[in-house]
């Protein structure tokens, strides 16, 4: 009863169901372990039983505690493999302390059922167990795993079906919402410990090709078949071969030793663009590439983003500890690519620039010159304000690279728009308080509109700058966020949305700027989303690169549209699908469209984490 009660307010809190599939899921593995519990609790007398129970009391509210304020500060649940990113956590332990103050109530109700025990144990009979009750409890286990493991092959066909989160697929968001906390916590502590990648499965994959012209793949002349003992290659490599890649376009190569701005925008959204108080974010995200279907899938805060930004890879918070270590090689990284076309590369953050060691994964990028605070931003400009200026930043480094004769690469890292949104503990929305205090919305809301006022106002000192001396026209402008600004609750989201977004895929909806002042508009209608960013640069930039070895695809290109969301729900041409209801909803499909998308979702996600995991492109190039 007490684990019952704990999964089902848990559920209703985070994600305000709990359905039929899950009650059965969580009742039935409930029964397992109550019956185990119950073994454990009785083995000795009752004072040692006493203390045995009140200890797995507060252990299991504690678990279930941890949840709860990791998805308030992040948005995602906790993972086992996470754990080489507790400095994240430290970083924000001031946040980390108001989400447990704000879910207190929450809390409290995770720890209640361990409160009342304390109050009323001596009226409880934990007496040893004798040999019937020993009998009784294993029955009750055995009795629960029978009818568990019925329940689990009687649905085993079934899309994401409680047999595939055990066998197939590894997500730990998609778990505790389908299988409950306590049961993805046992899944993830094993994988953790014994190690888990998912199988490349079998797709069909489709060509299309255009109607008049047919142009080459964006492939090199790579060998697949390069000799290795290490499974995880051989698994790549399998891939690979089987990986049509994508073809070149009408694109390619059409902006061909241009300038490059680069800028990966914190907690970015278009909910936050208004044409009179950001007229400069609201021009570059309705002209030049226009892209209707952009998403902005969250994983793990701003490292998850980036790595996507940076990579061409789909995201998995297992392997972000492995990235960051900047350890692997990475050919196609951004800076590497453009200082071998004889670019000036340039590197910039204004928060602290070894933040989640950023400047470990930026040199693996082939960014040698990276600079942020304390590693000489802080001459340059304020960094003790939190969160920083990017107008501060923008102005205090445009020196750097604008009277170059050789073309350049600028990347930013941007922070002002940082949460908290609020006007005491936020100097960018205190900095620009008074363009909002008319609004008519939450006050959350209002300082969130401030801090993009920030970035509105970077971004026009550095168009002007450009035009100054005369290298806007041959000068490409890429802004994507790292993640929505998942610190505002639905609600703020909502009053500034133009539409009613959910919590799983439309909150993750944005706009990609991909501008040049002299292009005419192009609206670009295929769902893609961050990891498609940096193929679709190269492409247009007429780098030599291998499509097939990115999981991202370049959006201008004939490739299918796909989107994947954190717990496995994902969006293609053809409607969407939502993976812990198991549902589609759009367009009439053929026979196992939906079977094929997932697979093809689990294998590019198994393959970028092998990618990271084998130092895959070092075996590969080098």
């Amino acid at each position: 009863m007490i684990l019952l009660f704990l999964e089902i307010s848990f559920s209703v809190i985070i994600f305000n169901k709990f359905d039929i599939d899950k009650f059965i899921n969580v009742f039935l593995y409930s029964v397992i372990i109550s019956g185990f519990l119950s073994i454990i609790t009785g083995i000795f007398n009752k004072k040692v039983n006493n203390i045995i129970t009140s200890i797995i009391l507060f252990i299991i509210g504690v678990l279930f505690s941890i949840q709860i304020v990791f998805y308030n500060v992040y948005k995602a649940f906790m993972s086992f493999s996470m754990l080489g990113l507790s400095d994240q956590l430290k970083s924000f332990m001031g946040e980390t302390f108001k989400a447990i103050i704000d879910n207190g109530i929450y809390i409290l109700i995770m720890l209640l059922p361990f409160i009342l025990y304390l109050i009323f144990k001596k009226k409880i009979n934990l007496e040893k167990n004798n040999l019937k009750s020993y009998l009784s409890y294993l029955s009750i286990m055995l009795l629960g795993i029978g009818l568990f493991i019925i329940y689990i092959y009687q649905n085993k066909d079934k899309e994401n079906s409680t047999y595939a989160l055990y066998k197939d697929v590894n997500s730990i968001s998609l778990s505790i919402e389908k299988l409950g906390v306590t049961n993805s916590y046992l899944i993830d502590t094993y994988r953790f410990i014994f190690g888990f990648d998912e199988d490349i499965l079998e797709v069909i994959n489709k060509e299309i090709e255009p109607e008049e012209i047919v142009y080459d793949k964006n492939n090199l002349d790579l060998n697949f078949d390069k000799e290795t003992k290490n499974n995880d290659i051989k698994k790549i490599n399998e891939y690979m071969k089987n990986n049509l890649g994508t073809d070149k376009n009408s694109y390619t190569g059409i902006y061909k030793d241009y300038n490059l701005v680069y800028i990966v925008a914190e907690s970015f959204s278009e909910v936050g663009v208004s044409e009179e108080l950001t007229p400069t974010l609201y021009k570059l995200t309705h002209s030049g590439f226009i892209f209707d279907n952009y998403y902005t899938p969250n994983t793990l805060s701003t490292i998850g983003g980036e790595f996507q930004a940076l990579t061409g890879l789909y995201p998995d918070s297992s392997i972000l500890n492995t990235w960051r270590k900047g350890k692997n090689y990475f050919p196609f990284g951004l800076g590497t690519v453009f200082k071998n076309l004889g670019y000036k590369t340039y590197a910039y953050h204004n928060n602290w620039y070894g933040f989640q060691d950023r400047h470990k994964y930026l040199k693996s990028q082939g960014f040698t010159n990276y600079i942020g605070c304390y590693n000489g931003m802080e001459k340059r400009m304020n960094c003790k304000a939190w969160p920083q200026s990017d107008l501060e930043m923008i102005k205090a480094t445009m020196n750097d690279y604008i009277n170059n004769e050789e073309p350049f690469l600028a990347y930013y890292m941007t922070v002002s728009g940082h949460f908290q949104y609020n006007f005491s503990d936020n100097s960018m929305a205190s900095k620009n308080k008074k363009y909002v205090n008319n609004l008519k919305l939450s006050t959350a809301a209002k300082a969130y509109i401030a801090t993009q006022i920030e970035l509105d106002k970077a971004l026009e000192y550095l168009i002007n700058k450009l035009e100054e001396v005369g290298k806007l026209d041959n000068t490409i402008i890429v802004l994507l966020a790292d993640h929505y600004p998942y610190k505002l609750d639905l609600n703020s989201i909502n009053s500034l949305s133009t539409y009613k977004r959910d919590n799983v895929v439309e909150v993750n909806h944005n706009a990609l700027i991909l501008w040049n002042n002299k292009m005419e508009d192009v609206h670009i209608d295929k769902p893609c989303m961050s990891s498609d960013v940096i193929p679709t640069v190269y492409n247009l930039f007429g780098v030599d690169y291998d499509s097939r070895l990115f999981t991202g695809t370049d959006i201008l290109s004939t490739s299918d549209g796909l989107v994947v969301f954190s717990n496995r729900s994902w969006k293609t041409s053809l409607g969407t699908y939502f993976a812990s209801g198991s549902k589609f909803v759009g367009k009439e499909t053929e026979e196992g469209y939906v079977s094929n998308i997932n697979n093809i979702i689990k294998n590019r996600l198994s393959i970028a984490k092998l990618i990271i995991k084998s130092d895959y492109y070092n075996y590969l190039m080098k």
